[in-house]
């Protein structure tokens, strides 16, 4: 991933300093293991322990003449080692090395992005009870609907993060398994008191069933979850993106005094963060689909997973990691114009309050079907007249002057129903639901 799209944090979890780094300790506790059951002397393991290094350049020289990384770091631990490095990776194999490797990996990113997930639900709580009454309108199909408040909107998406952590929680423990196994997964060479001991100290635990690798359903969930994580990042960049529109202008992301928003229009302010952020989550979900397939592998392993996740890996979670940051930030200083939220509430002339009437109407004898004729020919007009945006007729003044319904409903009947409360009531037992941790 380019450095504008990424975080140290994270970024050097993928670096090669830290792959081998982790290499040469689960070859260390390995071999510690074998010194204490007898197999190798402890001299070995203790030189391992006390000179064991490697040299990064070094490992891609070899590599580059015997094409094989693991190979090659084992020849670069033995520069270091001396004589004692014979008895180094002793009846293991490489994926012993690398799919352990792979998992401690994979749990420190996914450490990362728990973390980062609760940055934006630090974010997201705080935006909804500041605006928990800030009334707005709930918009289907892209058209208004009926009145919420922008505390709700967000708590949706708080609710959503609340269960991508969840998911993130349960996704490490699934790959949170190592193998020391051997050629095929038979601890032939390998005895599974050695793997359970590197388990132990890395944290981890042993794979059930591993072939020659780690089953790579595993690791297909874990990828998953970050593909439905992206989703939930896109989710809410599309609201904001929408509401910062120039027609709608309901919220906008914070525009620092310095900003450009154009190299030819000195007006414009751009949602580039929420825009980035829908980029972003569509790298995520491309690491899903390669990550599913890398689960058919011929008989008890192939390589044909291998050139897959040394990509997608650091891509997908970079990626993610950067995107959860960003959208934390963007979500706290996040400008909301509550004014705004009500003049565009207001513009259709009360229309929201469609639905009501007609279950006022039913509610006083009239059928549903013509309840709903009622009211839609009266909303009809209302909404014809402030098409082209200059009319000024209202619902309640289309229904007072319609026999039918003040047959019906009394003046004091038509107040209870234009009334926004009836929209809020509920709404603080929503909130309580949803941010109670």
């Amino acid at each position: 991933m380019i450095p504008r799209y990424s975080r140290p944090e994270m970024a050097n979890i993928f670096e090669q300093e830290n792959k081998f780094r982790i290499w040469l300790e689960v070859e260390t506790l390995a071999l510690e293991k074998m010194a204490e059951m007898g197999v190798v002397p402890e001299s070995a393991a203790k030189a391992l322990r006390e000179k064991g290094d490697f040299d990064v350049e070094r490992i891609n020289e070899i590599e580059a003449e015997v094409k094989h990384d693991v190979i090659a770091f084992l020849t670069s631990v033995a520069e270091h080692v001396g004589e004692d490095s014979r008895y180094v990776h002793q009846g293991m194999t490489s994926s012993d090395v690398i799919d352990t490797s792979f998992a401690v990996m994979l749990t420190q990113a996914a450490d990362l992005i728990i973390e980062d997930i609760n940055k934006v639900l630090a974010a997201l709580k705080k935006r909804s009870l500041e605006h928990k009454d800030s009334l707005c309108i709930g918009r289907s199909h892209g058209i208004h609907g009926e009145p919420t408040t922008f505390g709700l909107k967000l708590a949706g998406h708080y609710a959503a993060f609340k269960r991508a952590k969840e998911r993130m929680i349960a996704a490490k423990e699934e790959v949170s398994t190592i193998t020391i196994s051997g050629a095929v997964g038979t601890y032939a060479t390998a005895d599974p008191a050695i793997e359970a001991h590197v388990a132990d100290k890395l944290g981890l635990k042993p794979e059930v069933v591993a072939t020659q690798v780690i089953p790579r359903d595993r690791h297909a969930m874990f990828f998953a979850t970050l593909g439905v994580i992206a989703s939930s990042i896109e989710n809410i960049a599309v609201e904001i993106r929408h509401l910062q529109r120039t027609e709608v202008r309901e919220a906008e992301e914070y525009f620092d005094k310095n900003q450009k928003g154009s190299s030819a229009m000195p007006h414009k302010r751009n949602p580039i963060g929420s825009e980035n952020l829908t980029g972003q989550a569509r790298i995520i979900r491309s690491a899903v689909i390669p990550a599913l397939e890398n689960v058919a592998l011929w008989h008890e392993r192939d390589i044909s997973h291998s050139a897959v996740e040394r990509t997608i890996l650091p891509d997908a979670l970079i990626s993610a990691d950067y995107a959860l940051n960003r959208l934390a930030g963007l979500i706290d200083k996040l400008l909301v114009y509550p004014e705004r939220m009500k003049h565009n509430l207001e513009m259709t002339g009360g229309l929201v309050f469609s639905q009501r009437t007609m279950l006022a109407l039913t509610q006083n004898g009239i059928s549903r079907e013509d309840a709903y004729r009622i009211v839609q020919r009266n909303a009809m007009k209302v909404w014809e007249d402030r098409s082209g945006g200059k009319g000024s007729l209202n619902l309640r003044d289309a229904l007072e002057s319609d026999s039918q319904v003040t047959e019906k409903l009394d003046k004091a009947t038509l107040d209870s129903i234009f009334d926004y409360t009836a929209y809020t009531k509920n709404i603080p037992a929503i909130l309580d639901r949803a941010l109670t941790d």
